[in-house]
């Protein structure tokens, strides 16, 4: 069974495992993207790991949009490899959308790239019946473009 809680420091080297698994991007961000959440009280941030017998397969990060009402950013969902295609995403994403709902948010908006290594990452997103909203030419670099869902909760 799925146990979806929020990550603690101790988690850390197996959300970077979870992380280097996919090679989306370099896990050694992890320690700077999550250090606001574990040192500011204050803090808006919010890290979820979900584990399998106690062992992290995945982390999800999300964060209210500033200057809107409702809106929140999912700024980092990763499922290890090994525990990919089983609908753990999926469920992780419906745990998100229930929390988000709780907190009256309104809308929650995803991004990824648009190279072909991601069509996964934007498959995963139509499942999850979010709507593809934008696509911003050159956005990380030269050749790869910014792709933006979004759902209302």
């Amino acid at each position: 069974m799925l146990k979806i809680r929020k990550i603690t420091q101790n988690d850390l080297q197996k959300l970077k495992e979870v992380i280097d698994s996919n090679e989306l991007f370099p896990s050694d961000l992890l320690d700077e993207m999550s250090s606001d959440f574990f040192t500011n009280e204050s803090s808006l941030d919010v890290w979820f790991t979900a584990e399998l017998q106690d062992n992290p397969i995945a982390v999800a990060y999300f964060a209210p949009e500033r200057m809107t009402v409702g809106t929140y950013n999912l700024y980092l969902i990763a499922i290890h490899k090994e525990f990919q295609g089983k609908g753990y995403g999926k469920e992780i994403m419906n745990f998100i959308e229930q929390y988000l709902k709780e907190l009256n948010g309104r809308i929650l908006i995803v991004e990824t790239s648009g190279l072909p290594e991601f069509e996964l990452t934007r498959k995963f997103y139509d499942k999850c019946n979010y709507e593809r909203a934008a696509v911003i030419k050159e956005f990380y670099q030269e050749r790869e473009d910014k792709v933006i869902f979004w759902k209302k909760l």
